[in-house]
């Protein structure tokens, strides 16, 4: 009889221990802990677009559309990977977008289409506010002497900071956090540009993403894209981190 009242009572004891355990994780703060449901469908979405999967894009933002994403942001975050994968994926994604939200509103679905960009009304230069997002985004002043690909070839530079940094990351239907989601997505399923996927971790980083959050990115990439993409994403990711 004692030892049954001393087995019950220890199991009692670890399935109380692993009930509180289970609360506190779900108490904890999603940001520290998870993706959104948003921002994960942001991650195939952009991943696709930046493949030119169509018929898989097809089905992420059908997903991403149920999840809660608008149409606007939707919209956006294809606009924004033409800076990385080029006019051709971006329209081309576009295009399936418009064929999703075609066929949805045949079936009686009717998507929010949500906020447009607000009118920019800094009078500065764009290639000041562009140096200025960028430092924002990075946290290290833009001030210094060009180096690297910046001074081999000024001009892509001003193009960065004018257009990419000014004209596309300024517009607010997309967070920068958003962006940079956006961003990585496209980087980790291209492949071969492992140098611009680093910086772009370190500035998840710096505008709120924890390293939990973008593990888990590294797991969606590899369980959509590919194994391979979701295994050098996580290389990178390590990378990154260890010299944190």
């Amino acid at each position: 009889m004692k030892i049954f009242t001393f087995k019950y009572l220890l199991c009692l004891a670890v399935l109380t221990l692993g009930s509180t355990y289970q609360t506190w994780a779900q108490n904890e703060t999603p940001q520290n802990q998870r993706l959104t449901k948003e921002q994960q469908s942001l991650i195939p979405i952009a991943a696709y677009t930046a493949k030119g999967e169509l018929q898989h894009l097809k089905s992420a933002l059908n997903k991403g559309l149920d999840a809660g994403l608008t149409v606007n942001e939707t919209k956006e975050a294809i606009v924004h990977l033409y800076a990385y994968c080029g006019f051709p994926r971006s329209i081309r994604g576009l295009q399936t977008l418009m064929a999703v939200l075609d066929e949805r509103k045949a079936k009686g679905i009717h998507d929010e289409w949500g906020p447009e960009a607000s009118p920019i009304r800094d009078e500065r230069s764009r290639y000041e506010r562009g140096k200025a997002v960028l430092g924002d985004l990075t946290g290290t002043p833009q001030d210094g002497p060009k180096t690297g690909y910046a001074a081999f070839s000024p001009e892509i530079e001003v193009f960065l900071k004018e257009h990419l940094f000014a004209d596309i990351f300024e517009r607010d239907v997309l967070s920068y956090p958003e962006r940079e989601l956006v961003t990585i997505s496209a980087l980790s399923s291209m492949g071969g540009v492992e140098p611009m996927l680093r910086g772009h971790f370190n500035i998840c980083l710096n505008v709120g993403y924890s390293p939990g959050q973008l593990r888990q990115f590294a797991g969606i990439i590899a369980s959509t894209v590919g194994k391979n993409e979701g295994k050098a994403a996580q290389a990178v990711l390590d990378e990154v981190l260890k010299s944190r």
